[in-house]
């Protein structure tokens, strides 16, 4: 790692932090006017955390799911191994409820359950030691897959050019760097000179809200557009590249993103834009065949109804609020993993990169 690299990861604030055994999460619905980091004290603190958006990004989000899963056993470290493995169980299932459709929370609670079937004859204490080893292992793990995805997606930001992103897929969204945003600042550490159009991302702003903050915050040359500025700003010359973040990616390349993103692909087809989906190996669900089987989060009706805490809509107008979509395999032109670049067809080379 240069040292302009270190200068940039020095300047974003991080997500999950981890010190002295205790949880730390920054409060992401504050940003960017308060930077507030809140100390997690019990599971259903961790729980309203990843359902309230205080932490999101699917890798962040199953970063502190493994942490959070750590914090509720600290209450039952004096039990029989048999109840601490029992109450691990209950936790896990109730931290997993969260959020369905980022397949992050439910692998690395998965992957801590597995870890305790496979050490079951250690001492409460012994499990719980091990148990936390593993989820500072699965935060490790994130930093070197952002590292990864940075190294094998910098080659298509090339001087000069625009690359829009939707949504949130940056350092705020992983451990560090990002996931669509990794090649960004690698590139940019590189001396690089290139833009970035953040489209707002309604209803929540997460692009307005992180994406822009973040990367201003870095030097990045970053312009803010409304979600619905997007073709018009593809239509003038001004965007040459997409890279998009992802929740979940099928075993067939259909990926979930945050709500926006399947137009977002759709306009890039429209203008010849190459449209790219940056994915850690912990986001590849193997086990969904395709897009049509993730489950989709909807979310409450008040966010579409009001814009911040201001009502701009009727109280009681119907309302459909899902916070992701689905964008189908042949509008992806690359799967920016840690290790390469995927291809279509993916049904294959998903399964050759998942092999490995």
């Amino acid at each position: 790692m240069n040292s302009r690299t270190e200068e940039i990861l020095r300047q974003i604030p991080k997500a999950v932090r981890w010190e002295n055994a205790e949880l730390f999460l920054l409060d992401q619905t504050q940003l960017p006017v308060d930077v507030v980091e809140e100390r997690q004290e019990s599971v259903e603190q961790v729980w309203d955390s990843i359902k309230q958006l205080k932490v999101r990004g699917a890798p962040a989000i199953g970063i502190a799911g493994a942490y959070g899963l750590i914090v509720a056993m600290r209450s039952h470290l004096q039990e029989s191994p048999a109840s601490y493995r029992e109450a691990l169980q209950k936790h896990a299932s109730y931290l997993d409820s969260a959020r369905p459709t980022a397949v992050n929370l439910h692998w690395a609670l998965q992957r801590l359950l597995a870890c305790a079937e496979r050490h079951s004859t250690l001492s409460v204490e012994a499990l719980h030691r091990t148990l936390t080893r593993e989820a500072e292992e699965i935060h490790r793990e994130d930093i070197e897959l952002c590292h990864g995805m940075g190294r094998s997606g910098k080659g298509l930001i090339q001087e000069g050019m625009g690359v829009l992103t939707h949504c949130n897929a940056g350092s705020l969204a992983t451990s560090e760097l990002g996931t669509a945003t990794a090649p960004m600042y690698l590139a940019h550490a590189e001396g690089v000179r290139f833009r970035v159009f953040a489209d707002e991302t309604r209803p929540l702003l997460q692009g307005a809200r992180l994406t822009s903050w973040e990367l201003q915050r870095s030097g990045i040359d970053v312009t803010l557009i409304t979600d619905n500025m997007a073709a018009v700003m593809m239509s003038q010359g001004l965007i040459h590249l997409v890279i998009v973040g992802t929740d979940r990616v099928a075993a067939n390349g259909d990926v979930a993103n945050k709500i926006g993103t399947l137009g977002v692909a759709i306009l890039a087809r429209h203008f010849g834009i190459p449209f790219y989906v940056a994915c850690p190996s912990s986001t590849i669900d193997m086990h969904t065949p395709t897009g049509a089987e993730i489950v989709i989060e909807e979310r409450d009706a008040d966010e579409v109804r009001h814009f911040g805490q201001r009502l701009t809509a009727p109280h009681d107008i119907p309302v459909r609020n899902p916070a992701f979509d689905v964008t189908p395999n042949a509008l992806v032109s690359g799967l920016i993993t840690e290790s390469g670049i995927l291809q279509a067809p993916y049904e294959q080379s998903l399964r050759q990169h998942m092999n490995a």
